[in-house]
This record gives structure tokens, C-alpha cells and sequence, in this order.
């Protein structure tokens, strides 16, 4: 961790699960401060509280900002002295988005660009970005603004010279087990004895851990480029497999209730879409997309162009590696979440 010897982190939208993964994984090391910026007081009062009780000698590394993406001036407030961010605020329930898709645009969209600006102006090191799959081929309003996200993010990096604020985004899939997500929706309906509920079983999705997200966010961290969108290389499975797998590991005998597709939601999710691939960059576990660096004389556009294209394809939950039954309670068994959940319900 000697890049982060002594360093300011600041974390936005800290108190979701991103940020309580960084701060298990960071508050023990030799990094200086880790600032946890968001709207919610209860959340961060609820976070003060468990790590001040799980790592006492430590907790005082945290300091909590009460402040809103959308609102410059409340980023600004927390930018003096921020050597790194994770940027993590956003609104990421498809649903919800989809119903109210202006409030996606000002957090995701106006949100990122408030970031930004901020950490530019404070002389701010490196940002790193988190997006989401659905931001390629976007079909819903969440995915449309994240895209957009994006393509401010790339932008940004343009107007200012990564030797003074790099700005990298990393893109990944679904996260088992954080908030609001479909695993601990399962579990409490095998708790209360009731069907367990999924939209369409052959439906794929590209399953990755907390701490795996963390690990992409590193990786972009130490090795991107301003400008560039880090991808890694995550399995996937169909819904209905993953299913299958937390209901034998609960030992479930509920039956499995499709109730059909959601507001925008896709039959499976591209992390590298194929217009992408032809200046991508395969990295072993993950891809690099890089900036475009062209400006706006146009006749570049006209005159230039590439003759030969890189042989890659595109990157989806379709095909790449399919986890099955056993392979994905393997996976899920790796998760703290899960062990305690089980340990809970065999003590019940």
C-alpha cells in the first residue's frame, strides 16, 4: 500500500457497499485519511458507529462528510487536501431510474462532471470512476446515464494534463451481495418461507465479489492511463443457475417463481462492446479501453481512418466463461456475506 502511504482518500457515496469494502480493506494499512462523502446521516452515523466498535484504534482514519454530487459547492467542501477518490455515488436501480430518469442524469451525469470539476480545481491526483455493464448498449435509463457518465469522464481528461489529476473509469458487472441487490432478496424470502423470485432463468448476468471490484479499482488505480475505461475479465451465469445455487446452499425446498422481466432490463449485459474492441487492449484479466485523443478539426475525420482492425470481440455475459450450479456456490461461499448468513440460519 505505499502509494497510499499517509495519502487522503475520499470516497463518494461511501456509505454503500463499495465504500465499506474499501474501508476493510484500507483502514488497517498505513494509508493517512479516508473521507466518506454522502447525503445519508444515517448511514455514515451507522458506519461511524461499527467501526468504531470493530476497529477502535483505527476509526479515527475516517472522517465523514455530509454533502451531495449534485450539488458543486457541498464536493468543493470536501476536496482540501484529497491526494485519490473513488468515485462511487450513483443511482443504480434499473427500476427506479427508468421511473424518474432525470434524477439518474443529476446524480450519474451532473454528479460525476460536480466531481470532477471539484478534484481538478483542488489539484486532486487520481480519480478513479466506477460504471456499471449497462452503460454498453445502454437500453434503460440508468445504463443511458451512465453511459453518458462515461463519456463525460473521458471528456475531462482531455481538458487537463494527467501529470496534474489522472481520471480513469473501470467498468465491471453485477456485485453479489451489495446493497440492493438480488442475493439478500433470495435469502429473505428463503427466511420467511416464501418462493424465491427471479425475472427470466436464462436470463445472464457476469457475477463478480466486492472485494473483486475493489481489486479493478486498484488495477486501474496503479495501471491506467487518463482517459482510459478499465474492464475485467468476470464469469458469468443465468439467473436461474444463480438461484439454484443460494437455494442448495440454504437447503431450500421453496419452489423457484418466475414472475418476469423488469422495467429496461436486458437478456444479458456486454462489458466491451464491439465498436470498443477495435482499440482495446487485452490485459489478461482485463481490458483497457483508451481515450480518444483526436480534437475537433474535423478534417481529421474526412482524411483518416484505420485500415486493419484489431482482432478482438465483443465482451458479454453470453460468452463468456457460464458458471454452473457448483461453480457459483463455490463463488458465493467465498463471500463473508453469505458464511454468516448461513451460520445464522442453521443456528435459528
Amino acid at each position: 500500500m505505499s502509494l497510499f502511504t499517509s495519502k487522503t482518500l475520499l470516497i463518494t457515496g461511501g456509505t454503500g457497499s463499495f465504500g465499506n469494502a474499501v474501508l476493510n480493506r484500507f483502514l488497517a494499512t498505513d494509508i493517512g485519511e479516508i473521507r466518506i462523502f454522502s447525503r445519508d446521516e444515517k448511514k455514515q452515523d451507522d458506519m461511524r458507529h461499527e467501526f468504531q466498535a470493530k476497529m477502535p484504534e483505527l476509526s479515527d482514519k475516517i472522517k465523514f462528510f455530509i454533502g451531495d454530487v449534485r450539488d458543486l459547492a457541498s464536493v468543493k467542501n470536501a476536496m482540501h487536501g484529497v491526494d485519490y477518490i473513488f468515485h462511487a455515488a450513483a443511482l443504480k436501480q434499473v427500476p427506479s431510474c427508468e421511473f424518474f430518469p432525470m434524477e439518474a442524469v443529476k446524480t450519474n451525469v451532473i454528479g460525476t462532471e460536480n466531481v470532477l470539476t471539484a478534484a481538478i480545481e483542488a489539484g486532486v491526483k487520481s480519480v478513479i470512476c466506477l460504471s456499471t455493464d449497462k452503460a454498453a448498449y445502454p437500453v434503460n435509463a440508468m445504463g443511458t446515464s451512465k453511459a453518458m457518465m462515461e463519456k463525460v469522464i473521458v471528456a475531462k481528461s482531455r481538458t487537463v494534463s494527467p501529470d496534474k489529476t489522472k481520471i480513469c473509469c473501470t467498468r465491471y458487472g453485477n456485485v453479489m451481495c451489495s446493497r440492493g441487490s438480488v442475493i439478500p432478496l433470495w435469502i429473505e424470502q428463503i427466511k420467511a418461507g416464501k418462493p424465491i423470485t427471479i425475472t427470466e432463468p436464462s436470463m445472464t448476468r457476469f457475477i463478480m465479489s466486492l472485494d473483486e471490484a475493489v481489486d479493478l479499482v486498484l488495477f486501474a488505480f496503479e495501471n491506467g492511463t487518463s482517459g482510459d475505461i478499465l474492464v475485467q475479465k468476470a464469469p458469468a451465469c443465468t439467473i436461474g443457475v444463480l438461484a439454484q445455487a443460494v437455494k442448495e446452499l440454504f437447503g431450500s425446498q421453496d419452489e423457484i417463481k418466475i414472475i418476469g422481466i423488469r422495467h429496461g432490463e436486458k437478456m444479458y449485459e456486454t462489458l466491451l462492446t464491439n465498436e470498443e474492441c477495435s482499440n482495446a487492449t487485452d490485459m489478461g484479466d482485463f481490458y483497457r479501453v483508451p481515450c480518444d485523443k483526436r480534437d475537433l478539426n474535423y478534417d481529421k475525420y474526412f482524411k483518416d481512418g484505420d485500415v486493419e482492425r484489431n482482432p478482438l470481440t465483443e465482451f458479454n455475459s453470453n460468452n463468456t466463461e457460464l458458471l454452473n450450479v457448483e461453480q457459483v456456490k463455490d463463488k458465493l461461499l467465498s463471500l463473508q456475506y453469505i458464511r454468516d448468513e448461513l451460520e445464522a440460519w442453521r443456528n435459528r
